[in-house]
């Protein structure tokens, strides 16, 4: 299990709130889980949408130390994890990373279809989840953003950073209808750095020569992992303490950068109106180069908005990492054996309507969060995103082995591995 320590406090936030409960439910009203020291949960993240995109599924069992009480994630690896569509077709997803499970990539969802998600674990636990029917959403009729130097919450960030961009959509509400609404936005920034390696080294192909009739012949192998330092090379000279190897992005790539909370709406009061200027994202400005921002309007069931709107009533007064929520929200997914085990997190079916807008920056009248190091020295412009997220300088790692003895070493890099985090696809909307 990896613990996420004190100065990943981002991760740590939203480690948190996921646990918390970052996914709507069934028909019920959320139960509540307490947060002790003992929390052992399995969680659940998955929303299946009407785009061209990646359609995924995470599941992680998250669990508390019972001394200090922070928070770390084991992925669910090995899981058979399916979604059955109107309670016939079944369609199945294929794990791509640890605890992440990609369906199809012609697999899209539809307005007035319905959808359930279906996982056995490695250990034989079944769970299932409620029914989730795809609603129709409004349009974004027009999108806006503004500079503001005191955009973000105080505390999202240690050292009190706050400046990011307000953005602002209109929205026609269709009348005669109850209609709930949620927003999301995503920052795509490019990315120069593609892997990272705690206390190993990455390696793209290792050769293996052998010797075979008094012919000598070579073999490659993909290995495209971090490996022990000592299986690659005869000797290696391990630095002290924690240390990093981390390693340039072999082709384009592009890192995604999610909201850190909700936002929801009920039309209850506006009811076939028009939404003007609502506020429905705060984005950091993490660093200097444009950036592309993706704002997203998605349907909610009426159980989903109950379920997302307690959590933003949970999360939306606390005062930092110290003031998170005392409890943990169970969603719509279940134990089918074993009816007394509370699973967090909720699958749902969403139809989006998106907006991109091009952020150059050039109105920013304050450094971005990426500029500066702890020490005060300036950031290369292309290293701030590496920095902003991982509050640290990029290591460049070691060269690997030649593969003609006496030839100097091979410079290592990484792919640009498709996940919720990153993308080797070109962003629609991408200025280059």
């Amino acid at each position: 299990m990896k613990v996420l320590g004190d100065n990943k406090w981002l991760c740590v936030r939203m480690m948190g709130w996921l646990v918390l409960g970052w996914l709507p439910m069934a028909c019920v009203d959320p139960d509540d889980v307490l947060l002790r020291g003992t929390l052992d949960v399995v969680v659940v993240d998955g929303t299946l949408t009407n785009l061209v995109e990646e359609q995924l599924i995470t599941l992680n069992r998250s669990r508390a130390d019972p001394l200090t009480g922070r928070f770390g994630v084991l992925p669910l690896t090995k899981a058979q994890v399916e979604v059955v569509v109107d309670s016939a077709e079944v369609v199945k997803a294929e794990e791509t990373e640890d605890g992440i499970y990609r369906l199809p990539g012609d697999f899209r969802g539809q307005i007035g279809h319905a959808y359930q998600l279906r996982f056995t674990l490695s250990n034989g636990a079944h769970y299932v989840s409620s029914q989730q029917v795809m609603l129709p959403i409004a349009s974004i009729d027009g999108a806006s953003v503004q500079f503001n130097p005191i955009s973000l919450p105080p505390g999202l960030y240690p050292t009190n950073f706050r400046a990011g961009y307000d953005a602002y959509v209109d929205t026609n509400d269709p009348p005669g209808q109850r209609n709930y609404y949620r927003w999301d936005w995503i920052l795509y920034e490019k990315q120069k750095w593609c892997k990272s390696c705690y206390q190993q080294i990455y390696i793209d192909t290792v050769q293996t020569r052998y010797g075979q009739n008094g012919v000598v012949s070579t073999i490659k192998e993909a290995i495209e992992d971090c490996v022990n330092p000592l299986t690659v090379f005869t000797a290696f000279g391990f630095p002290n303490g924690d240390w990093y190897s981390d390693y340039l992005c072999r082709t384009p790539c592009w890192a995604r950068i999610r909201n850190y909370n909700l936002n929801v709406f009920d039309d209850q009061l506006s009811n076939g109106g028009l939404l003007v200027g609502r506020k429905v994202a705060q984005v950091p400005l993490l660093t200097r180069q444009p950036a592309l921002l993706q704002l997203r309007q998605s349907s909610l069931t009426a159980d989903a908005y109950r379920y997302f709107y307690l959590f933003q009533q949970q999360t939306q007064n606390t005062g930092g990492l110290a003031d998170t929520p005392p409890t943990a929200l169970v969603g719509n997914v279940r134990n089918v054996s074993n009816i007394r085990e509370d699973v967090v997190g909720f699958f749902t079916a969403s139809t989006v309507s998106e907006k991109q807008i091009w952020l150059d920056k050039k109105d920013a009248t304050k450094l971005p969060l990426g500029a500066y190091d702890d020490a005060g020295t300036i950031v290369q412009t292309d290293d701030e995103l590496f920095y902003a997220l991982k509050v640290r300088l990029p290591m460049q790692g070691p060269e690997g082995p030649p593969f003609t003895p006496g030839k100097p070493g091979r410079f290592i890099t990484a792919p640009c591995t498709p996940g919720p985090n990153q993308t080797p696809l070109k962003p629609e909307g991408w200025r280059d």
